[in-house]
Order: C-alpha cells, then sequence, then structure tokens
C-alpha cells in the first residue's frame, strides 16, 4: 500500500508545487500554442536549419545547377527519324542524364508539397507519389523537423491516419509528442499514490478526536487555516484546502464536520461546506501540513496580532465533537441470549468516511437518483457481484467470438443496451463495490488461513456486519481469543477486523470458509450478512408475494455472483427460472417442492456419509482441513411459495441437520407461522425486514422485478451462445476516414494518452479532465453523470464537485463552428460527444471495419491499404502511461480485452492478404507488429509458423519454435501449437533439443 507523501511547505496562495515530478507517467497534450515554440530545444533548431538547408540545395540548388552549368537537355525542335540514326555522343549521354535528374527533381518537389499538405492540413493519409518510395520518406521527415519550430507548428495536426509509416514506428513517439509539457501532474499523481493512505488515517485521525471529549481544538496539536482571498488566485474551498493541506480533496467534509456551525469572526457560522468566506477560520485535522497552517500556541510570527486573536477565541469555540452517541443501533440488545441471536455490533467511535460509501453517499448528496433504480444504487455488494459476472460473460463472448473466425462478426462488439437495461447497468456502475468485495473476500479467506496454521477449527458464524469499513463476525457462541490482526468485539461472540487491517491481508489459496453469507439490508451504516448455511433451521420469509420474490431475488442474485465464494449450488423452488443466466454452473430450478424434497433427501444422506468418512464434525472442520480441496461447496435452497404443512414438516426434519452439513434453507410463508423455522423475518411493504425476535428491523436489499428482467437482459445478451447467427455487430462510433475527415479534437488512446486540437487544462485538474475525456471516449453511446462521477471519485462525491468538473469539461472541449458545443447531452440525460472529437481507437475500429466490411471486400488494393493504416495505428496497450491510482473503472470494462483482439485480427487479415500473393516476408511483418499488442493470442503465433515455414527456412522455423517454447514457460505448447508443430515441423524437439 503506498505510504501518503506530504510536502514540508505550501505556498499561501494555493499554486501546485512540485509540478515536475512523475510528469512523465501522466496523460500528454499535444497542442499548438505559442508556449511550445519558447520549449524547443537547441537540437530541434539545428535539425531544423540543416533541413532547411537540405531542403533549398534539393529543391532551389538543384534546377539552379542543372540550368546554368548544362542547360535545356532536351532539343529545340521536332526531332527526325535522321535523329535516332546519329552517333551517341558524351554529349548526348550526358542530355540523358540531365533529363533523368530533372525527372527525379521533379519527383522529390512533388513529395515536398504532398507531405507538405497533409502536414499543413492533417487531413487524411499523404498522397503516394509513384515510384517515390525513400524519396518521399527523406522528404516526410525533412518536412517534419522544419515544421517542428516553424511559424507552421500552430496549425501542425495530423490527419487521422497520418499516425506512422511502418511498424516499427509503432513503437516510437513522434517528435511533436515528445515535446509534452513537463510537470504538469506532479501534484495529481502524487495526491493519487498517496489517496488510499491518507483515507486509511482518517479513521485514527477521527478516533483521536472523539477520544478528546470535548473541543477539538486542544492545546498543542490543533491547527489552523485561514481562508485567504481570492486575489490573484482561485476562490478558496474547503476541497481546495484540504487538496493542498491533507493530500486529497475527498477529506473535505472532515474539515467541514470539524468547523460546523462554529461561530466565525464576522458573526456567521459555517453551515454548507460549498459557502466560505474570506477570514474565516477553519480548525484542521491533525495531520494537515502546509506553511499557511497556523499551530496554537505557538506565537505563529507570520501572523498579524488581530488574526492571533481570532485564532485563539476561535479555539475556545467549537464543543462540536462528534464522539458522544456513536453507538448507533447499538441499543438492540440480546433479546433472549440464546445461540441463534443476531444483533448489532456496538459502533465505538464515530463515523470515519473511509469506507465505500459510493451508493449511499452519492445517494444522499442527489436530491434524485436521475431515474436510476435505487434498489441496485443502494446494493453495492450485490452490484459488485453483478458487475464482476456480466464483464466475464462478456469477455468470454468476446473470446469465442474470436477464436470462431476472422472477420466482422457478433461478439467482437457488445451489444450495447437501452432502456431499462441500460438504467440497470449505470446503476451497477455507480452502486458497485468492488473493493469493499475484495476486502471481505481476503479478510474471510485471511481469518481461515490463520486459524488453520494454528490447528483451530473455523467458528460457526451466523452473520457479519459490514460497518463503516469494519468487519464484524457474530459468532454462534464464544471461541476464544481471534488470530491477529483481528480483535474481540463487543462481546466474546464478536471478532472484528478494521479496514486498515483488512487492506493488509494478500490473496491466499485457502477454501472461502463463509460462502453462504448474503447481504439482507441495513440498519443505521451498518451492512447485515446472514449465513444461510449456519442458521441451525428453516429461515422463514413472510409478507405479500411482490415483496418476497423482491428479496429473495436479490438473495439469489448475490449468491450466484459475489466474490467472497469458491462453488455452491444454488436450487430455486417455485420461482426464478429467468435467474438461471446468471450463473448457470451455481443456479438450478426446480418445479415444485416434491422434486425438491427428494433431493435434498438423497443429499443430506450423501453429505452425513462423506463427513463421517473424512473424520469431520460439520463442512467447517472439512474447509481447514486436509481434505481442504474438497471445498466443502454449500447447498442453498430458495422456496418462494409456502409449503403445505406435510412438506413444511419433512424440510424441517431435513434442516435439523442442515447446519453442520453446510446446507441452508430459505422458504417463503404467506403467515408468518413455519413449522422448524429458527429464524423468522417479515418484509413490509415499505421495504423493511423485521425480525422481532432477533431485534432486527432492517432496510431490506431488493431487486424487484423490473430490475430483476433487466440484469437477466444484459447476461442474455451477453451469452456468447445467443443469437450466434445474427449479423455481425458494427463498431458503436464510425469516423470519416477520408481525406475530408478530420476532427476538431483528436486523442491518441493506444499507447501513450495525447489529445492534439485542445489547449492545456489547469495542471491542478488536468488529470480529472483527461479521464473524464477518456471514459467518454470509450462509451460514445453516452455515459450518466452519476457513472461518470462514481468512476472519477469511487468514494463518493458531492453534486457541486461534479457540476463544476463537468463544466469545466465543456468549456475545455469548446464548439464547433456551428456554435455546437462538443459536450453534450442526449434526450436520457447521458453525457455524448461531439462527432467531431475522435480517438484513435475509433479510428482503428472503422479502418478495420471499413477493410472487412466495407469498401475493402470488393477493392484488394483497398483492403490493404486500409488494414496496413490501422495496424500502424496501434502504439502499446490502452492509456499505456495512465497513472497509479487512476482510471480503475476499466477494470469494470472489456475494451483491455477487446483491443489486442482487434489488433490480432487486423494482423491476421493483413497476414491473409499478404500471403494470396506468397508476400511470406511481408505477413511475417505484420503478424510481429500484432504480436506486441497482443502476445499471447494463439491464432497469431498459428499463422506466423505458417508463414515462416512458407519461406522454407528451417532454421528459422526451429528458431521460432524455441522462442514460442520459452514463451509458454512450464505449462509447455498449448496442444493445436503442438500439433501444427508436428506438422509442419516433424523433427522440431530434436531440433529444439540439439539447439540446447
Amino acid at each position: 500500500m503506498p505510504r501518503r507523501r506530504t510536502s514540508s511547505s505550501s505556498s499561501s496562495t494555493g499554486s501546485t508545487t512540485g509540478t515536475t515530478a512523475g510528469a512523465a507517467a501522466a496523460p500528454r497534450n499535444r497542442t499548438p500554442q505559442p508556449v511550445r515554440i519558447r520549449r524547443r530545444s537547441f537540437g530541434d533548431f539545428v535539425k531544423a536549419f540543416f533541413a532547411f538547408l537540405a531542403l533549398a540545395v534539393l529543391l532551389v540548388g538543384v534546377p539552379g545547377a542543372l540550368a546554368t552549368q548544362i542547360g535545356w537537355p532536351l532539343p529545340d525542335g521536332v526531332p527526325s527519324f535522321d535523329w535516332l540514326q546519329q552517333e551517341i555522343t558524351v554529349h548526348t549521354f550526358l542530355n540523358i542524364l540531365t533529363v533523368i535528374v530533372w525527372l527525379a527533381w521533379a519527383q522529390f518537389t512533388a513529395c515536398v508539397l504532398v507531405e507538405m499538405k497533409a502536414a499543413l492540413s492533417g487531413v487524411g493519409v499523404p498522397g503516394r507519389v509513384p515510384g517515390a518510395g525513400p524519396s518521399q520518406l527523406l522528404a516526410r521527415q525533412l518536412v517534419a523537423a522544419l515544421l517542428l519550430v516553424g511559424a507552421t507548428a500552430a496549425s501542425f495536426t495530423p490527419g487521422l491516419s497520418q499516425l506512422g509509416n511502418g511498424y516499427d514506428a509503432n513503437q516510437k513517439p513522434t517528435v511533436a509528442a515528445a515535446q509534452a509539457t513537463p510537470g504538469i501532474f506532479a501534484q495529481q499523481q502524487e495526491q493519487a499514490s498517496g489517496a488510499a493512505a491518507a483515507l486509511a488515517e482518517q479513521a485514527s485521525h477521527a478516533a483521536a478526536h472523539a477520544e478528546a471529549g470535548g473541543s477539538t481544538a486542544k492545546q498543542g496539536d490543533t491547527k489552523f487555516y485561514r481562508i485567504q482571498p481570492p486575489e490573484g488566485r482561485h476562490h478558496d474551498s474547503l476541497w481546495e484546502i484540504a487538496q493542498r493541506h491533507l493530500g486529497d480533496g475527498r477529506r473535505y467534509k472532515e474539515i467541514f464536520e470539524l468547523n460546523k456551525d462554529r461561530v466565525q469572526p464576522d458573526g456567521s457560522k459555517l453551515s454548507e461546506a460549498s459557502l466560505i468566506r474570506p477570514g474565516w477560520i477553519m480548525e484542521m485535522p491533525g495531520d494537515a501540513r502546509g506553511g499557511d497552517l497556523v499551530e496554537m500556541p505557538d506565537e505563529a510570527p507570520h501572523v498579524s496580532p488581530d488574526v492571533q486573536q481570532q485564532i485563539s477565541d476561535y479555539a475556545r469555540t467549537g464543543d462540536h465533537a462528534q464522539g458522544g452517541g456513536g453507538a448507533q443501533g447499538g441499543g438492540h440488545e440480546h433479546a433472549g441470549g440464546g445461540a441463534t441471536q443476531v444483533s448489532v455490533p456496538d459502533q465505538q467511535r464515530p463515523a470515519p468516511d473511509t469506507g465505500h460509501q459510493q451508493a449511499t453517499a452519492v445517494g444522499a448528496e442527489s436530491d434524485s437518483s436521475f431515474g436510476l433504480p435505487e434498489a441496485l444504487l443502494t446494493a453495492p455488494l450485490l452490484a459488485a457481484g453483478l458487475l464482476g459476472a456480466l464483464g466475464r460473460r462478456r469477455r468470454q463472448a468476446l473470446w469465442q467470438s474470436a477464436f470462431g473466425a476472422v472477420g466482422g462478426r457478433r461478439g467482437m462488439e457488445p451489444p450495447t443496451p437501452s432502456g431499462d437495461a441500460q438504467d440497470v447497468q449505470d446503476a451497477l456502475l455507480v452502486g458497485a463495490d468492488p473493493e469493499g468485495v475484495r476486502l471481505l473476500d481476503r479478510s474471510l479467506r485471511g481469518l481461515a488461513a490463520s486459524l488453520a496454521e494454528e490447528s483451530r477449527a473455523l467458528p460457526v458464524v451466523y452473520a457479519a456486519w459490514l460497518s463503516n469499513g469494519d468487519l464484524h463476525l457474530q459468532l454462534a457462541q464464544p471461541a476464544g481469543k481471534p488470530p491477529a490482526p483481528w480483535q474481540q468485539g463487543q462481546d466474546q461472540t464478536f471478532w472484528m477486523l478494521s479496514r486498515t487491517d483488512a487492506e493488509r491481508y494478500e490473496d491466499t489459496d485457502t477454501a472461502a470458509p463463509y460462502p453462504g453469507l448474503v447481504s439482507l439490508g441495513t440498519m443505521d451504516d451498518s451492512r447485515l450478512l446472514l449465513n444461510l448455511e449456519a442458521v441451525p433451521g428453516i429461515v422463514s420469509l413472510s409478507g405479500r408475494e411482490a415483496d418476497r420474490a423482491a428479496v429473495f431475488a436479490s438473495v439469489a442474485a448475490e449468491l450466484a455472483t459475489n466474490g467472497w465464494s469458491d462453488r455452491m449450488t444454488i436450487t430455486l423452488v417455485g420461482f426464478g427460472e429467468d435467474l438461471t443466466p446468471l450463473a448457470p454452473n451455481r443456479i438450478r430450478h426446480l418445479e415444485d417442492i416434491e422434486a425438491l424434497v427428494e433431493t435434498m433427501e438423497a443429499e443430506t444422506r450423501q453429505r452425513r456419509g462423506a463427513l463421517g468418512a473424512a473424520g469431520h464434525d460439520s463442512v467447517l472442520t472439512g474447509r481447514t482441513g486436509p481434505a481442504q480441496h474438497t471445498r466443502w461447496a454449500p447447498h442453498l435452497v430458495l422456496l418462494a411459495a409456502q409449503p403445505s404443512a406435510e412438506d413444511a414438516v419433512t424440510l424441517a426434519e431435513l434442516a435439523a441437520d442442515a447446519s453442520r452439513l453446510g446446507i441452508g434453507y430459505l422458504v417463503g410463508t404467506e403467515t408468518g407461522d413455519l413449522p422448524g423455522a429458527a429464524w423468522e423475518m417479515e418484509i413490509t411493504g415499505e421495504g423493511k425486514l423485521l425480525a422481532p425476535l432477533l431485534g432486527l428491523e432492517l432496510d431490506a436489499q431488493l431487486l424487484p422485478v423490473a430490475q430483476q428482467r433487466a440484469v437477466v437482459e444484459l447476461f442474455v445478451e451477453s451469452d456468447p451462445e445467443h443469437d450466434t447467427d445474427g449479423p455481425a455487430t458494427a463498431p458503436p462510433f464510425l469516423v470519416d476516414i477520408s481525406e475530408q475527415g478530420r476532427p476538431a479534437v483528436y486523442a491518441r488512446l493506444v499507447g501513450p494518452y495525447e489529445i492534439i486540437g485542445l489547449d492545456t487544462p489547469d495542471g491542478e485538474r488536468s488529470a480529472l479532465l483527461h479521464e473524464a475525456l477518456a471514459l467518454l471516449l470509450l462509451h460514445r453511446e453516452g455515459v450518466h453523470p452519476r457513472v461518470l462521477s462514481s468512476a472519477l471519485w469511487p468514494r463518493g462525491v458531492t453534486d457541486d464537485v461534479r457540476n463544476a468538473l463537468l463544466d469545466r469539461l465543456r468549456i475545455w472541449l469548446g464548439t464547433d463552428p456551428d456554435g455546437t458545443p462538443r459536450l453534450g447531452r442526449d434526450a436520457s440525460g447521458r453525457l455524448t460527444l461531439a462527432k467531431t472529437v475522435v480517438s484513435d481507437l475509433d479510428v482503428l475500429r472503422s479502418l478495420y471495419h471499413e477493410a472487412t466490411q466495407g469498401k475493402g471486400v470488393g477493392s484488394r488494393a483497398v483492403r490493404g491499404r486500409l488494414l496496413t493504416d490501422a495496424l500502424v495505428l496501434v502504439r502499446g496497450p490502452l492509456l499505456a502511461d495512465r497513472p497509479e491510482g487512476r482510471y480503475r473503472w476499466l477494470t469494470h470494462e472489456i475494451v483491455d480485452a477487446q483491443l489486442p483482439l482487434l489488433v490480432a485480427d487486423t494482423g491476421l487479415a493483413l497476414c491473409e492478404f499478404h500471403m494470396e500473393k506468397d508476400r511470406a516476408e511481408k505477413a511475417i511483418e505484420a503478424l510481429n507488429a500484432a504480436l506486441r499488442t497482443a502476445p499471447a493470442d494463439e491464432r497469431l503465433w498459428h499463422e506466423l509458423l505458417r508463414a515462416t515455414h512458407s519461406t522454407g527456412d528451417a532454421d528459422r522455423l526451429t528458431e521460432l519454435a524455441t522462442d514460442l517454447i520459452g514463451r509458454s514457460g512450464a505449462r509447455g505448447l498449448p496442444p493445436r501449437t503442438e500439433a501444427l508443430l508436428d506438422e509442419l515441423l516433424p523433427t522440431w524437439r530434436d531440433a529444439i533439443a540439439a539447439v540446447g
């Protein structure tokens, strides 16, 4: 975990410091501004000078020398037939040679004109001068060197496809790209690298304030800040103050809480975080750093006596500590003291804003949900599981499509959802907490590993509470002292792990100890996960049928997709047949209770016998014992319809021993009276989940029928087996790749991030603007404002901060010549980019689409040119230089999987194009270019083996096979690759062994 670095001083005006470090890792702008000219190096001017001399000699000196020294080489009149019979003299030979030189000069001049036109206009690919080859390459280099520092550099914007001249050029930045302004993003990078540590420290600071018991202005270590006037700078804001002095703007809430409702020197009070005035005093958290802070009771000689007195008076106010009464929900005591009681963990300190509060915080900060379904916005673990499973499904479809055929086909571009499905997908993106799921999984597996090292069995856990980032496990009975870093909770039946300690856990190859945990709802700031497989009997759920169905669907969906389990079986009875696409390997559907009883009687007998044969008391001892590899996966039964009295008795008998066997039952009932029910719950029409005997009143986690259908639609549309005979899916956005297709703004995402056609934004906000633009470029269908804000601020952000960013982004992108803003909104309110804003990924997709499904289908020459132009666009992986800690939303995208497959398809198509004319070397060159971006694509290696074999060079083929074996490592060659080598080079094993 990176440690946060703090500067020893800060400018009193809040200006950016440390802007030179780390700039190379940030996105780079390539903007035609006068300031760029002042930053040209001496070497650039030397190159431009010699380029000018070379062009002058070649364009002016050569024809001048020919005209003055040799003269006009052609006859003055029309030659007669006798002219052909004349003797060839030295003069005749010189005239012929002069004509050739004149033609070469004319060709070179044409090359210079063509390259100059392309460079100045930025439109399309430079025209090819017939037979000009090296001559045009020389002209291109001279023109580029000259324009690098010339007056015309301000208008130098490459066209869509003028991004390289050969496969080797893909790996080298252009001269213009190398002139990135240094230091713009250094402060943002430092903040990104320290944000996690800063937020982790926040809990300890809040606890320290709470322990003070009274005023947080404790003498000796309390710091204050005086709001600065706006002269020569932006208006001060709590966000910028936190960014300068705490290392992370998101900590502005700490400053607000410390100063809320305290009387300021002018007699007013701070009531809203966005309304602060110059001259106000702000008490700062103890870890604040910076030269314009005042520490009391220091004399602070750089502060006037009047300000010192104001700060001293302010320090005596503020009996506003939030430490008292932090035990929200702590009043729910053990109702009966029995082993099956579920209690709310005591809150021993105020809730710091360190955990992932994305769904609740964003929802609380907004007056409306913009039409997104609140059920998923407030279910972070469910949303994270669904989003992860959906991404895996889409990648599976992508890979199956890629290995099915070369060329345009369905699956390369996932279908773009619309209507309710689009709203649900946006809600998943906003509400998901993948970091919370990761920490929960690592914490539980880490606990299991620690207990196994101590030869201790896993304790029976009835429930888990996630409260303000901390994890509380409620045990069925005391189980001794928990292993470090776990701590004893409010009593011996609670084990607690703080978020800070959880973040220290690493991945471990241990069976998931409690895969049956599933979210039921929230109480205050705590989320309850019930361990269905540990309940000593049946869990019953009463209420209206529609309300019960929403609870059952939520439970089924989370169990099917959660990230803290390995394997499990989920049997749905009487409902949920349409939920099977969420996890076909986990979910099975039974029509009636009769089939369920028959199935569970057999499985109960089987599990009892297996546990007895293995010598285990329960599945928990099996998960940490020598037979851990068997995993002892749980089987969870969800029965929505109320069973008959006879069936209820039978289920109660089966459930009597179910917790020991890893089987759990959740059964719906209309009356609430169900034989054998250990825990009884009720869902109300207001969305409350009540369990009076357990002392619980939760805001239930639901998946209503409309959202359920939309979620299933997302999975069905992404199924690789769905509608495989349909037409090929076109790219979501096609650009004009002709000479007239010059964009106003051009972003290079494939490789290092560069932007052409925009001024460099303010350095303090540049990284956020670049990231927002990248997200919009990768989603031409539109991005919901809440999706954008949750991507840029995963821990939540207020509406005013988000709207301010959108305003800056809109101003930065500007307008088209007709006055249309380049950042707009569609009918649904989603943010969209104008067609004049284009990325190289858009161009790459368009070129490949046009080559394989457009003009290239009917013209071999056009196809070859388009594929070649597409391949030279590839300069590396997507956003190769993205700063650490940013662009985390890419984990939800499949573009990282799409890009290598698209590049591989382009290389394969170009290889086929060359092999049609037996140009093996050209085919090999194309395949090697594609392998630089898609080195793991087995198809490329197969075609490379075939192309190399066609050269007839056995040694070269053996060398390639040796390289493949080295890359494959301990796993060895894939079976299909090995079979291909047996066909092409039967002696390859002996040859490789001989090589060594």
